[in-house]
């Protein structure tokens, strides 16, 4: 029976031994000296527990494009059904653009990848530039008179052959790339240039102390290989350290790249031999081929602006032609 400060336990339970709480060897007494003996119940033993059945759910596998754009705060996929009609403003702003603004911008975006070149190349001589200043302010008088001389030729070369450098590394190609491109072309213009810098104080050590001029890997292959295979040299010149720089410093006027012979008018070619002809064998390789790039991105400007003047022309051929198409119509365009 159960009491009102407590219950009682269930037969059945394992606790019903009412000699649970004497002590064990009063316990022992007992059932020594007990007539009756005592058994204490046993639990019966548990029913073995079945797992339950599993049943095989196949899982949907996992998409490659997420959920939500780059945009979200959420890239786990939460607020999907919000994003679902998203478009960026940039796509926004390209729909609702006239021709005339389609024109401008790629005429801008060619002009603003020039002012480009210019701002990285003035960044990769910061070092420079600080010693101009740094001469100006504190260098010494004699440095004050000559207006430094020497370091605003070390920073007027610095800006030149990284701008070099930039043009031929496809700094200007292209306008739709991410930053961190441009950023990697920029610190690898830089590497390049200080690459070039110790092969020309090397190669200066080794006139100095009258030893053989060092030979060098090129420091741009691509470059190097196309100039050596159109510029014809002597086969004593190959044996003989420095001889290509005198072939290279002769007055002829030097041999260009057949992509740039493609791509520049007759004019411009013979405008360009007549510029290397005063430069050495590595300016003469940066110099081309920041020509050339400068020409292809040109090029590439052209058939942008080719595009959208024959997508105006086909509208008004199909009698869809817009209200800007017809005053631009008026001008010639």
């Amino acid at each position: 029976m159960g009491w009102f400060w407590g219950t009682s336990d269930p037969p059945e339970s394992s606790n019903s031994d009412p000699l649970r709480d004497l002590d064990p060897s009063l316990r022992e007494f007992l059932s020594k000296e007990s007539p009756i003996k005592y058994t204490p119940a046993t639990p019966p033993p548990a029913p073995p527990q079945t797992p339950p059945p599993t049943t095989a759910t196949e899982l949907p596998p996992p998409s490659s494009s997420p959920a939500v754009p780059a945009e979200s705060l959420y890239p786990d996929g939460r607020y999907a059904h919000l994003w679902a009609t998203y478009k960026p403003l940039s796509a926004i702003e390209a729909e609702t653009k006239s021709e005339q603004e389609k024109l401008l911008d790629i005429l801008e975006g060619y002009k603003e990848r020039k002012a480009q070149i210019g701002r990285a190349a003035v960044e990769n001589c910061v070092e420079e530039q600080m010693a101009v200043n740094d001469c100006y302010e504190k260098g010494r008088w004699r440095d004050k008179l000559t207006m430094c001389r020497g370091e605003n030729r070390a920073f007027e070369r610095c800006y030149i052959m990284q701008s070099r450098f930039l043009k031929a590394l496809g700094y200007l190609s292209t306008y739709s790339r991410p930053e961190s491109v441009d950023e990697a072309i920029q610190m690898h213009a830089d590497t390049l240039y200080h690459r070039m810098l110790a092969q020309e104080a090397a190669a200066a050590d080794a006139k100095a102390a009258g030893l053989p001029e060092p030979q060098f890997a090129p420091i741009l292959p691509s470059v190097s290989k196309s100039t050596t295979t159109q510029t014809p040299v002597p086969d004593d010149t190959n044996t003989i350290p420095g001889a290509a720089a005198a072939v290279a410093s002769k007055g002829d006027l030097p041999t260009l790249m057949p992509e740039t012979q493609r791509l520049l008018t007759p004019a411009s070619q013979a405008a360009l031999r007549e510029r290397l002809k005063s430069m050495t064998a590595m300016e003469r390789e940066l110099e081309e081929r920041g020509v050339l790039m400068e020409a292809e991105a040109a090029s590439e400007t052209g058939r942008q602006v080719t595009d959208v003047i024959e997508q105006r022309k086909k509208r008004r051929e199909e009698g869809k032609a817009t209200a800007g198409d017809t005053i631009s119509g008026w001008f010639g365009w």
